[in-house]
């Protein structure tokens, strides 16, 4: 009874961990993720950069998640069309957080989700920062989140 109880157990754990790759696909590493973002407080503006010699928000995100083993797309846009969408009210830290904040139609500004109502993203004006997701110019401009 013992050993059959044994096989189970060991067969459903195959089952689980080689035969359906997306349930053991790793997920973000949330704390080391915001640790090597916030390490880039500070770090210029730079359109198209994606390095810590400069950034634009999408490049940031880009190095950031590339850091802790996770390859995203690499515009805001193309990031905003891939991932598991996820609600305002269910936001976890780590999730990207997406903003419109042109008159071109779509997604101009991405973010890292940090928890307590925080983001910590690359912006034009100070370089890489946190700011509140509620804050004036940001909670109007919100488009959407999605997790990867």
């Amino acid at each position: 009874m013992r050993k059959a109880l044994v096989v189970t157990l060991l067969s459903f754990l195959f089952i689980v961990n080689f035969v359906n790759p997306s349930a053991t696909e790793a997920a973000v590493p949330t704390q080391k993720l915001i640790a090597e973002a916030q390490k880039m407080i500070g770090t210029p503006y730079r359109s198209g950069g994606v390095t810590p010699k400069g950034f634009d928000c999408s490049g940031f995100v880009y190095y950031t998640y590339k850091k802790v083993g996770k390859t995203l797309p690499r515009t805001s846009a193309q990031m905003y069309a891939a991932g598991k969408p996820v609600s305002y009210k269910n936001l976890k830290p780590g999730d990207l957080v997406f903003f419109k904040t042109s008159k071109h139609a779509g997604v101009s500004h991405v973010a890292i989700y940090i928890g307590n109502g925080r983001m910590i993203h690359a912006t034009s004006s100070k370089g890489v920062k946190i700011d509140s997701l509620n804050h004036s110019y940001w909670r109007p401009k919100f488009v959407g989140a999605k997790r990867f």
